[in-house]
């Protein structure tokens, strides 16, 4: 049986189907990371969208249930050139194909991903179906693609958030990562939940913080209650300005000289509550290799990203400072509030896949609540 992917422009491809046998739409982006995939497709932040790697061989490593970064992947579709046949490592529990299946996910394999990524680069992210048990035709698949809302001003974040708040206590293994120095306080986190990958959770366990995790919708009041020593915003899928009420909780809590630390959608709604504004990029940043300065050391840190948003510079009040730059095209990667324990960064220093060369901003984060 053919796979159909038909993109909202009339591009159309055909393939091997994997995963499940379903149709779905959602957004199609593409993601440079050369290992990782087990970690991308359980990325809450790919909510609504479509990856397509540009790795050329994937599925060898498998799936295994330590590495994943939520509970269940929450991507509308998986784009692959070549779905490797076998699964050679040690770890695995379950071949990738065996795994989107359980979830509902559908993959298509044999496409010619490096001519789709350079149309998508020329274009832009846009819709598209996908249909992997011969269901529906090329014209049903263009007109569902056409007529797909798309994930501008729609909240995403209420699909993948927690329910209720809960403590998390795993840390990471140090097998993988070098321990951090210890924190002598024990500081607690209240960690809002927009779309947490679980390596963040690891990472803030690991340099000493107590966490509780918390809905996205939780007040600032709620959150204060906790008794929190800092406060954290997650990374998430979609358009920032999609949960104003997220916006409207983080501008209360500036109110009060309490830590706080944004990762990715965290970090564009932190600016929306300073008063800036947000604006769509034209294919993202998705993947483990974008160059970004951190103007107050004038070093260059190589970094994990996955986001189709960012804040704009020029919006933003005069009492906040761009402390980051991304090198490929300038947009704004990290913020901080003069005279307040403020700052966050559009990219992942837990990276999880990625390099881990921004791993100290944790540490930053556990010193200002330390110094409080």
């Amino acid at each position: 049986m053919t796979a159909l992917l038909v993109l909202a422009d009339g591009t159309v491809c055909e393939g091997e189907p994997f995963g499940a046998a379903t149709t779905q739409v959602g957004e199609v982006v593409f993601n440079t990371s050369m290992t990782g995939y087990q970690e991308i497709i359980t990325d809450p932040s790919y909510r609504g969208q479509m990856v397509v790697m540009t790795a050329p061989h994937v599925g060898n490593t498998g799936i295994n249930s330590e590495d994943v970064e939520s509970r269940q992947p929450w991507l509308s579709g998986f784009v692959v050139r070549e779905l490797s046949p076998l699964v050679s490592n040690w770890r695995a529990d379950e071949d990738l194909h065996t795994y989107l299946a359980r979830h509902g996910i559908p993959g298509i394999s044999e496409v010619d991903t490096r001519a789709l990524t350079r149309r998508i680069r020329e274009h832009g992210s846009m819709p598209a179906a996908l249909c992997t048990d011969g269901s529906k035709t090329v014209a049903e698949l263009l007109r569902m693609a056409r007529g797909w809302g798309g994930t501008e001003g729609r909240d995403l974040v209420r699909e993948v958030t927690c329910r209720y708040p809960y403590r998390w206590e795993e840390a990471s293994d140090p097998t993988w990562i070098a321990a951090p120095p210890p924190s002598s306080t024990s500081p607690h986190v209240v960690a809002y939940d927009f779309g947490v990958k679980y390596n963040i959770l690891r990472r803030l366990t690991s340099h000493g913080c107590r966490v509780t995790v918390v809905p996205a919708h939780t007040s600032a009041a709620d959150a204060l209650a906790l008794k929190p020593d800092g406060i954290f915003l997650s990374n998430g899928p979609g358009d920032p300005a999609g949960v104003p009420y997220a916006a409207e909780a983080v501008a209360s809590l500036l109110q009060h000289d309490m830590p706080i630390f944004g990762i990715c959608l965290g970090h564009q709604i932190l600016g929306l509550a300073l008063g800036g504004r947000t604006y769509k990029l034209k294919f993202g940043h998705h993947g483990g290799n974008q160059p970004v300065k951190d103007l107050t050391t004038g070093r260059v840190q190589i970094t994990s990203q996955n986001h189709n948003y960012a804040v704009e510079a020029g919006s933003l009040p005069t009492y906040v400072e761009v402390t980051h730059v991304n090198l490929n095209d300038g947009t704004v990667e990290g913020l901080q509030v003069r005279g307040k324990p403020v700052f966050s960064v559009q990219y992942h220093p837990e990276a999880s896949p990625g390099p881990h060369d921004a791993d100290y901003l944790f540490n930053r984060f556990v010193r200002l609540m330390e110094r409080r």
